[in-house]
């Protein structure tokens, strides 16, 4: 959840948003995974496989949404399934269940006769980070361009913020622009969790890495279909040649 302190007062007021995997069409994560434990459901649910998942965190850094994080108790990668369980069982997912005001709402955009396809098509909606081509289908209608944009709303000074605490470090994930808001309405970031960023130099190294073993590889087998190697055989007797 972010809030989000818009205009000055006596005009202000809050504005609330749900962040949350996006279930992009070109879902990122999906690409970077090496094990694929992130796929694309055939009805659009981004999922994952914790069986197969690795925790490498290459997901983490592909994800434009900040979607991801690891479960520090088995150390994969987790995130909002749109409770998929529950889809496949025939109910709707838990947050839609327990929202009091029926905020959310949860559908099928291939059907035009369900709710949120009507919205989308006849009403004003929006997408957070549209410049990422990820082709989200997690649309807001009524939200603040303050609270779609991460840099928006300007920074509490010092991190103290209105709802929470931020800790101080230089590889914490904070939102908001730290001096000034690039929105017109004076947005001031109110509320935001405070988390660590989740990967560090391994991940880079571990992308650095794969990157020149592939190359490698690809080298040998280029090489070797052009004729400027030759494959070994082995004799009858053992002997190579």
């Amino acid at each position: 959840m972010k809030a989000v302190e818009v205009g000055t007062f006596p005009f202000a007021r809050r504005a609330f948003q749900v962040t949350r995997c996006n279930q992009c069409d070109t879902a990122p994560c999906t690409v970077a995974c090496p094990t694929r434990a992130m796929f694309r459901r055939r009805d659009g649910i981004v999922d994952f496989d914790k069986s197969i998942c690795i925790g490498c965190k290459a997901c983490i850094a592909a994800c434009p949404y900040d979607a991801i994080f690891i479960n520090p108790e088995d150390h994969s990668a987790e995130k909002c399934n749109l409770c998929s369980h529950r889809i496949d069982a025939g109910l709707e997912p838990a947050c839609v269940t327990v929202c009091p005001t029926g905020a959310i709402i949860v559908g099928d955009l291939d059907d035009p006769s369900s709710a949120v396809a009507r919205i989308v098509q006849r009403e004003a909606v929006a997408v957070r980070r549209p410049e990422k081509e990820t082709h989200p289908k997690v649309f807001y209608k009524g939200a603040h361009a303050a609270t779609l944009d991460p840099l928006a709303a300007r920074r509490p000074a010092g991190g103290l913020f209105l709802w929470s605490e931020q800790p101080r470090g230089r590889d914490i994930v904070a939102s908001g622009h730290p001096e000034r808001a690039n929105s017109s309405a004076a947005a001031l970031l109110a509320y935001d969790v405070a988390h660590r960023a989740p990967w560090d130099w391994r991940v880079s190294l571990y992308t650095w890495t794969k990157g020149i073993a592939a190359g490698v590889y690809l080298v040998g087998l280029l090489l070797l279909a052009l004729g400027a190697i030759a494959p070994r055989t082995r004799c009858g007797d053992g002997a190579s040649r």
